[in-house]
């Protein structure tokens, strides 16, 4: 036997031997793994401090957590479980849109042991809506089974891209893997309905399904009749100024960045750009040739306000019909930007939709938006959003 196989034996033997062993004592929190060193975002900045104790989100029909259930994950796989997870782990890359819509759900603030945190920190957030989220343990986005077995999880829920790596790793120990994607309404829906059955609270995931149906349903309406000629060329760009370098990039034709665009009656102008799997880096002479009627600037880093009064007063930027016409605009978020495929992408597409078509949407109030989103899917009171929220907002919100 070669001794690779000799050391990947012995490995299977190890974590064997962890998960039988956790079957005793609940071990320690591991701690966080460090990433490599990034600039801290503004939704990273400063601690939430004290606050009130939110309001529990609505149970809905809540299920006892005894009995087998059946599964179909993004993957189309049917995945079988003895009973309803009662720990569960959030791993992987890009597992704050995971975490963040388990906390959605208020079963998960028992249930959840662990989770991944990358660059973006959802401690602060997160501790809003569950006093008790310092007791979870945080794990390093590429932690693997080695760090993940002794966590003794029931169940690890991962996006849908990590099948071919942690996910086929965690298999392969006999550790269940449920995939979502999250990434369209359509997917984010069905997601939804997975993580119902998981958590034993299908009629949440409808409550849940139905808020958000409801405003999107409210957009396609204020939009009906448009004609295509009607619809403005639009710029989604990500800009950063890591280490003195400016980069800009505009997000792949598939995420859900283009189709918020494209859902509140935008064009984006750089569908045939950004064929590829990820974030595609353009330059200023590229945006010039696209010259949109509108830009909306995404930042993870610098506040977005911030960032397009910087490129108003740039003389290259000036030459842009959209920045002549004041059609300039940073994209909001508060602890997280509203453009990503966590929970709070409704926000975006609900204030996209009204930037763009201020006509159609005259009584839209974003300030009573965000009061129903925290409120209807977080269970935060009034008195938390004022103090908790509003101040952290980014971007041009009005």
């Amino acid at each position: 036997m070669s001794h690779r196989r000799v050391h990947t034996f012995v490995v299977v033997l190890w974590l064997a031997a962890v998960l039988l062993a956790g079957c005793g004592a609940q071990p320690e929190p591991a701690a966080t793994a460090e990433e490599p060193t990034a600039a801290p975002t503004a939704e990273e900045a400063g601690p939430a401090g004290d606050s009130p104790l939110p309001t529990p989100a609505p149970e809905g029909d809540a299920v006892p957590a005894t009995g087998g259930v059946a599964i179909v994950d993004a993957l189309g796989r049917t995945v079988e479980l003895e009973a309803l997870p009662q720990r569960i782990v959030s791993a992987g890359r890009s597992g704050l849109t995971i975490v963040e819509t388990l906390f959605l759900f208020p079963e998960t603030r028992e249930r959840l042991v662990a989770l991944s945190v990358g660059q973006q920190k959802p401690g602060d957030f997160l501790s809003l809506v569950d006093p008790d989220y310092g007791t979870k343990t945080e794990i390093a986005p590429d932690s693997g089974p080695e760090q993940i077995a002794p966590l003794r999880p029931d169940l690890v829920v991962l996006r849908s891209f990590m099948a071919d790596t942690l996910g086929a790793a965690l298999e392969q120990v006999s550790i269940p893997v449920v995939y979502v994607d999250l990434e369209t309404p359509e997917q984010y829906f069905r997601d939804l309905a997975t993580l119902g059955q998981l958590l034993g609270n299908e009629e949440r995931a409808r409550e849940i399904e139905a808020f958000y149906q409801q405003r999107l349903d409210a957009i396609e309406a204020g939009l009906e009749g448009l004609d295509p000629a009607d619809r403005p060329r639009v710029l989604l760009v990500q800009y950063s100024a890591q280490g003195g370098e400016v980069s800009l990039e505009v997000p792949s034709v598939a995420w859900l960045q283009t189709l918020e665009v494209e859902l509140a009656g935008g064009e984006p102008v750089w569908r045939e750009a950004a064929l590829g799997g990820g974030w595609t880096v353009v330059n200023l002479e590229q945006i010039a040739a696209w010259n949109p009627d509108q830009i909306y600037v995404v930042s993870y880093g610098d506040d977005p306000a911030a960032v397009v009064e910087e490129l108003r007063a740039n003389a290259q930027w000036q030459e842009l019909a959209a920045v002549q016409a004041g059609q300039i605009h940073g994209f909001p978020g508060e602890f997280f930007s509203w453009d990503q495929p966590d929970p709070r992408w409704i926000l975006g597409v609900t204030w996209l939709a009204g930037k763009i078509h201020p006509d159609r949407f005259p009584d839209l109030d974003m300030n009573q938006e965000i009061l129903a989103f925290y409120g209807e899917m977080y269970g935060l009171d009034e008195a938390t959003v004022a103090d908790e929220i509003v101040p952290r907002l980014r971007g041009n919100v009005q």
